[in-house]
């Protein structure tokens, strides 16, 4: 796992319930300047609780949380931060150019005001009053809230849910650029291409652990194998027996087959069947990593 002696917040064994349930375990993570590291999992792994207690706005129930070496509700650690939550509540009558104005305000070395409207793809909205935007300008509008102030770590929670494909890629280049210029970035995402795009770091987290730590790369060579394509009648239950198979899914009339020994899963394939056909083989995506972590981490918790 790499070293976090460099980090500018970070968890260490940290636990926390969300009522009966026991959002995090133990869990450590460091995030780095200069860096952008992906928070990836499945819906109710502990994400939000590990953004909640990062942001002050959680308290662990064991374990530490620092920001900047400080408290996470201290005002000095927050003022350095910038958040963009999955959904936030924005005043109707305020327009843009004057919530980000406000916002501005707030901290001391802020962006000039055009500078940030730009970034955030919102230059020819600034006179639009905020309950006058449509869901993806109105989380446009929450991004340019959280880089306004320049941010020393900027955490962004599912930030391109209902942005477009253009909207969606002017906000990965600002994040890439904020993060050269020596910023954190912490990201949650569903869209696992955001993640290869724009992450140097993937964290994947499942029922409240840490499960994997590292490159794109590193996480896909760990974990997934290669994914075999092809038609065949040969039944599901003798597919997924195959040596080296992981998981064997039918969707239409196409087998898609995940196989960490591709070799020893297709001379097996041709042993009990000559009906394949369209046999493709390719690099198992990070989808695929992330579905074998996730599996295989809700395996071992049962």
């Amino acid at each position: 796992m790499p070293s976090d002696l460099a980090a500018i917040a970070s968890l260490r064994r940290v636990s926390k319930r969300m009522g009966t349930t026991l959002a995090l375990n133990e869990v450590s993570l460091g995030i780095r300047p200069g860096e952008v590291t992906a928070l990836l999992g499945p819906n109710g792994a502990g994400k939000s609780t590990a953004v909640g207690l990062l942001t002050g706005r959680l308290l662990a129930d064991a374990g530490t949380v620092d920001l900047f070496g400080l408290d996470p509700r201290r005002p000095a650690a927050r003022a350095r931060i910038g958040v963009m939550l999955q959904s936030a509540a924005l005043p109707d009558v305020l327009t843009v150019d004057e919530l980000v104005a406000l916002q501005s305000g707030y901290f001391a070395a802020a962006r000039p005001l055009e500078e940030t409207l730009a970034f955030a793809g919102l230059s020819d909205l600034e006179d639009r009053r905020a309950g006058a935007l449509s869901g993806g300008q109105s989380r446009r509008l929450q991004f340019a809230l959280a880089i306004c102030g320049r941010p020393d770590l900027l955490i962004l929670d599912e930030p391109t849910t209902g942005l477009d494909t253009d909207a969606r890629r002017a906000l990965w280049t600002t994040v890439r650029d904020t993060a050269d210029t020596g910023a954190g970035v912490l990201l949650t995402t569903h869209y696992l291409e955001e993640a290869e795009a724009l992450a140097d770091r993937i964290v994947v987290i499942a029922d409240g652990r840490i499960v994997a730590d590292g490159t794109t790369a590193d996480i896909r060579a760990g974990t997934a194998g290669a994914t075999i394509r092809c038609r065949t009648r040969l039944a599901d239950e003798v597919l997924a027996s195959l040596p080296g198979v992981r998981r064997a899914q039918r969707a239409g009339g196409e087998v898609r087959i995940l196989s960490g020994d591709a070799a020893a899963t297709m001379r097996a394939l041709f042993d009990r069947t000559d009906d394949c056909t369209d046999l493709r083989v390719e690099t198992a995506s990070l989808e695929d990593a992330l579905s074998t972590l996730t599996n295989t981490a809700q395996k071992e918790a049962a």
